[in-house]
């Protein structure tokens, strides 16, 4: 991956590279994070100070204090010792110091390359929208966790799904970036664009859909499969439910749009698989999609059935990048 290539080159390539395996640890740990319940533990923004975790009993019981003034703590955690608050405080510190390192990673290195390469990239200024993409998501990040401080118990799952929407966005654009660095070869034979680009549009949906069952707490409803406790459409919605947008806010309306979704990519899925057998095209990258599909559907089935175990569901978050990424392996590709 590194032989006989320019210095410049190999600077970009390990930079992006790095940037990648964050997002992708802080998705996880992200993921962690909420399904702890852990990410209204830290009632401030704390851009630069926080770096450290509390060193003594006073400044512990500082953050416990402030914790205790916010409706999660009033309404469910009444009775949380300091012990136990101290581990929902580590889920939520451990996301925040990956996010700054995520933050400092996306600019150090690339000022340094500047002053070392300005001519080379000068014409590559494309990678400060990492940096600039980074910034957005931390101002996104406070802005979902304030939604939590007020008035809600939770925070606000358009605000959870915004955050890791974000996210992927700067895994996909890092993602790019390298596969543009690395001179990936593209397919012999093209794939119809407009069906890629509903696909695209399909897996995007699906990815937002979870976002919200995750922020609803919907996987806690109706754990069966394929049935919803015996019935196709939940039976505590009523059918001009599923076409209403209040039902955006209906956790039991999201998990059968989820489960939906899912159906029509498998069908997706199965056309695309036929496009590379009748063209003749590569197998390795359809055989990459083909397995991140389906161990996506088998690990939701697994985390429904289960009540959102939370390995299984930290895997299943875990397995809508690697969906993600083998899906825009397949689409660069194909480009011209």
């Amino acid at each position: 991956m590194f032989v006989n290539i320019d210095p410049y080159t190999k600077f970009i390539r390990i930079w992006l590279l790095s940037i990648f395996l964050l997002v992708i640890i802080i998705i996880i740990v992200g993921g962690l994070t909420r399904l702890t319940d852990s990410g209204l533990s830290i009632t401030e923004w704390e851009l630069f100070k926080g770096v450290l975790p509390p060193l003594d009993v006073e400044k512990w019981n500082f953050y416990f204090n402030e914790y205790k003034k916010i409706p999660e703590f009033k309404s469910i955690n009444y009775n949380m010792t300091l012990d136990e608050f101290k581990v929902i405080y580590y889920w939520e510190y451990a996301h925040r110091l990956i996010a700054r390192l995520i933050g400092l990673v996306s600019i150090l290195p690339i000022a340094i390359i500047f002053l070392k390469y300005k001519v080379k990239l000068s014409t590559d200024l494309k990678y400060l929208s990492i940096f600039a993409l980074v910034c957005f998501q931390g101002f996104l990040g406070w802005f979902m966790v304030k939604s939590g401080l007020i008035n809600n118990t939770d925070v606000s799952h358009y605000r959870l799904a915004s955050h890791l929407s974000v996210a992927l966005i700067i895994l996909s654009l890092t993602f790019w970036f390298i596969l543009e660095n690395l001179k990936t070869n593209k397919f012999s034979i093209n794939i119809n664009n407009h069906f890629l680009n509903i696909f695209f549009i399909t897996i995007i949906i699906q990815i937002i859909l979870g976002a919200f069952l995750a922020g609803l707490n919907g996987g806690l409803l109706y754990n069966s499969w394929p049935d919803m406790n015996g019935s196709f459409i939940p039976d505590d919605t009523i059918k001009t439910d599923l076409y209403n947008l209040e039902s955006l806010n209906n956790a039991s309306v999201i998990q059968f749009y989820h489960r939906l979704v899912a159906y029509i990519l498998i069908l997706f899925l199965i056309i695309l698989n036929y496009f590379f057998y009748k063209n003749k095209i590569e197998l390795k990258p359809i055989i990459f999609f083909n397995f991140a599909i389906l161990f996506q559907v088998i690990l939701g089935i697994v985390t429904l059935i289960t009540g959102v175990k939370i390995y299984y569901a930290s895997l299943h978050q875990l397995g809508s990048v690697f969906v993600l990424s083998s899906f825009l392996f397949i689409y660069y590709k194909n480009t011209n």
